[in-house]
């Protein structure tokens, strides 16, 4: 396997799970991974929260844990990576706002980059306006904000992902099967037992 560096996009109250088992994974499969955060450098923490499915109209959300980011976000070349991971839950309502941010995501559509999502990041998407004629999923509550720009929401199962092109998409945590290995076969990712 040829080691990919892909660049992993967080923040305060990132889902815990959306935010911990994709940057664990593709770290033990080999890839190296940085994880960045607006604002942040290497070193800090950004605080996670749990979002659980209990029957209710709408999921629950607690607190979560801390994690460590790797990398400098004022310091990274997108251009350095293979490929861009974006963690849902809260963070993304306001990485959305953040032009830098935009400007990221636009670098890795516009440059043909692989790019996995999932949950609520799809709201960072839509606004840097690359979800345009391209089938994608989401958090439920974020399917009409794909609708209106331009994207083919898919409303699949909890536990699946959607692959259009290089673009990976999934609607929550239950899903992380489904949409890791699915981005890991963009990746060109083969994993040996």
């Amino acid at each position: 396997m040829s080691q990919k560096k892909i660049l992993f996009l967080t923040g305060d109250y990132a889902e815990d799970y959306e935010t911990m088992v994709p940057f664990q994974m593709l770290l033990m499969v080999g890839h190296q991974v940085h994880a960045v955060c607006p604002g942040k450098v290497a070193g800090d923490k950004v605080i996670t929260a749990i979002h659980d499915f209990e029957g209710d109209q709408t999921y629950s959300e607690k607190r979560g844990h801390y994690f460590v980011l790797n990398a400098s976000f004022a310091d990274i070349n997108p251009a350095d990576y293979d490929a861009l991971v974006i963690a849902g839950g809260r963070a993304p309502e306001y990485l959305r706002m953040d032009r830098k941010v935009i400007d990221l995501v636009k670098y890795f559509v516009n440059n043909n980059k692989p790019l996995a999502a999932i949950c609520h990041a799809i709201q960072i998407l839509t606004v840097a306006d690359v979800v345009r004629g391209k089938k994608l999923t989401a958090y439920p509550a974020v399917g009409p904000e794909v609708t209106i720009a331009g994207g083919h929401y898919q409303a699949v199962n909890i536990d699946e992902a959607v692959t259009d092109g290089l673009l990976v998409t999934a609607p929550a945590w239950p899903a992380h099967p489904q949409w890791i290995a699915a981005f890991l076969k963009v990746l060109g990712t083969k994993i040996e037992l």
